[in-house]
């Protein structure tokens, strides 16, 4: 006998998986905060919250997802890390589950399991044909040895490239110490060496006048731009600022190097407070509905959201929408192609488990950040 899609009550039970213990609990309290509100915006009559705490690890989140599907859960929301999404994909997949999962990893995406965190990838080619559109054609990159970083450089090549650009240089940094890796990418002592030779020729004179143009040429003489005109930074918070303090110190300057930055630069309200990045260009979910969510956010639970707290809002949302037009959640009625409407914008699940979103570019301004184009409100307008 299949099992019952909808409790006695009338309610879609939705499973909710989070690390609610251990090193990640404040996130997921913020996380269950902010499904929990997007049921008392438009869902708490329709949907069951069955929270499940995974503590972050695999085995537990396994055990979660199938305690939730045999007290009758219909999808899955969450859980929130990779390595659980692999073990929860396993368990809802036999029962037939959908899964909608909180982790940025695109490898965890296929059919059944979609991946409703903010990709890698879309705010990379928002940014990238934004720039080719100012005229950008060479481009490079410059981002931490992580996961993440990783990610967004496989994404940046694929997108200079389908831009009909070209990238000139990229570099990996280490957290501890990003100098070397900046003064590689600037090439810095390859565009001074004309000065400095030119100030060793004059010293060789061994004249007054030898002595006065070394010192005219030292005082006056400016270094060469970079050979990029655009400049992808992917990282966030405190390393970001760091990282970005060094780009003056070798003569890389915005303009006329176009700074480009991923989504982290939106947890950075501050980010103008850093010269080097005034002027930076970011893309991000739509920047009026996030606002309105963190005001509505702070309203209720007295503290600003992670932006991972809108991407669980977001996937509650998505099953009180489709509770409230009376379907159960399925590959068919997740994938509709007009998409759904959540705090941080529209957001489309596709057949393969990624998503698209609509996204804004965003610059940043010394003052704070000012939206350059904003996000569409349609799936019949450009979607990166």
């Amino acid at each position: 006998m299949p099992r019952p899609m909808v409790g006695p009550d009338g309610k879609i039970r939705a499973a909710l998986l989070l690390p609610l213990s251990g090193p990640h609990a404040a996130v997921g309290e913020a996380m269950l905060n902010g499904a929990t509100l997007a049921l008392f915006d438009q869902g708490a009559d329709r949907v069951e919250l069955m929270p499940k705490d995974t503590g972050g690890d695999p085995g537990r989140a396994a055990a979660a997802a199938r305690q939730a599907i045999d007290e009758g859960a219909a999808i899955v929301l969450g859980p929130l890390f990779a390595s659980e999404t692999a073990s929860v994909a396993q368990v809802a997949g036999a029962a037939r589950v959908p899964v909608l999962a909180f982790t940025t990893d695109p490898a965890q995406a296929r059919p059944g399991v979609w991946v409703v965190n903010l990709l890698p990838e879309p705010p990379v080619r928002r940014v990238v044909a934004a720039a080719r559109a100012a005229g950008a054609t060479r481009f490079a990159a410059l981002v931490p040895e992580n996961a993440y970083g990783r990610l967004v450089l496989n994404a940046y090549r694929r997108a200079v490239a389908d831009v009909g650009g070209v990238m000139v240089r990229e570099e990996v940094y280490s957290g501890a110490n990003p100098d070397p890796a900046v003064r590689r990418l600037a090439n810095y002592a390859g565009r001074r060496a004309p000065i400095d030779a030119q100030i060793r020729a004059a010293r060789a004179l061994g004249t007054a006048e030898g002595r006065r143009r070394a010192a005219q040429i030292q005082r006056e003489a400016r270094i060469p731009p970079p050979d990029f005109d655009a400049l992808l930074l992917a990282d966030g918070g405190e390393q970001l600022r760091a990282v970005a303090a060094l780009l003056p110190f070798y003569d890389i300057d915005n303009p006329p190097v176009r700074i480009l930055g991923t989504p982290l630069l939106a947890a950075m309200p501050d980010a103008g407070r850093e010269p080097a990045l005034v002027g930076a260009w970011y893309a991000a979910p739509d920047e009026a509905r996030r606002e309105a969510f963190e005001a509505r956010f702070r309203e209720a639970y007295g503290t600003a959201p992670p932006i991972v707290a809108g991407v669980a809002f977001d996937a509650a949302a998505i099953a009180a929408a489709l509770a409230g037009s009376g379907q159960t959640p399925s590959g068919v009625t997740l994938t509709q192609p007009e998409g759904f409407v959540g705090a941080l914008g529209i957001v489309r699940l596709m057949p393969d488990g990624t998503n698209q979103r609509g996204l804004s570019l965003i610059e940043v301004r010394r003052e704070g950040v000012q939206v350059i184009e904003p996000a569409p409100e349609r799936f019949d307008d450009r979607i990166f």
